[in-house]
């Protein structure tokens, strides 16, 4: 409903800000990284979400369209409410939270204050292909490598593996060893499959 305010900054803290725009003080819960980026100058646009409980009516805003976006995200997944996507955009920058879910790294989602093994492991399963689509992020750039990893999948299928399973752990390795031939890759994904 609304998507950004743009105005003249009355009050800066960490947490929140108050952005007067047309004689109305709009406060907006923002992320530690948001604060980071507000300028000190008076005039301030920032873009928002706007979540509406039973309740109460709550405005967030971000520095960036990119960091709104992630906000989103994570609050798709079940288990993840507004105040602990602040937290995790406070303790990682969007990027970091991006990558992490994009490589797949629970360790890093579950460093964030009150996210345990589960819902770090859940947010990852969630977002991640929403992730990788979204942002176009490739987990593997290999053009000649395209023969071989067929083959390799072709024979993985025939020893009885999924095959968007056997993808992603095909992709991994070909990240880490670009030139790795059919053998190599097969070998290398028994082991982690």
């Amino acid at each position: 409903m609304i998507t950004h305010i743009q105005g003249k900054l009355t009050e800066k803290n960490p947490t929140h800000v108050v952005i007067e725009c047309n004689g109305v003080g709009y406060m907006l819960h923002i992320s530690l990284h948001t604060y980071s980026q507000i300028p000190d100058n008076e005039n301030l646009k920032l873009f928002t979400h706007l979540q509406v409980k039973e309740d109460s009516h709550t405005l967030f805003g971000f520095s960036s369209l990119a960091e709104r976006e992630i906000f989103r995200l994570l609050i798709s997944v079940s288990g993840i409410g507004a105040s602990i996507a602040r937290t995790m955009l406070s303790s990682l920058s969007p990027k970091q939270v991006r990558e992490g879910i994009a490589t797949g790294d629970v360790a890093l989602i579950q460093s964030i204050k009150g996210i345990g093994a589960k819902t770090a492991q859940r947010v990852i399963i969630d977002l991640k292909d929403k992730i990788l689509k979204i942002y176009d992020i490739d987990e593997v750039s290999v053009s000649q490598g395209n023969t071989n990893k067929n083959e390799a999948l072709s024979a993985l299928e025939v020893l009885g593996f999924v095959k968007k399973q056997a993808e992603r752990v095909v992709d991994k390795i070909l990240v880490a060893q670009p030139e790795a031939n059919v053998e190599t890759i097969i070998k290398q994904a028994l082991k982690n499959l």
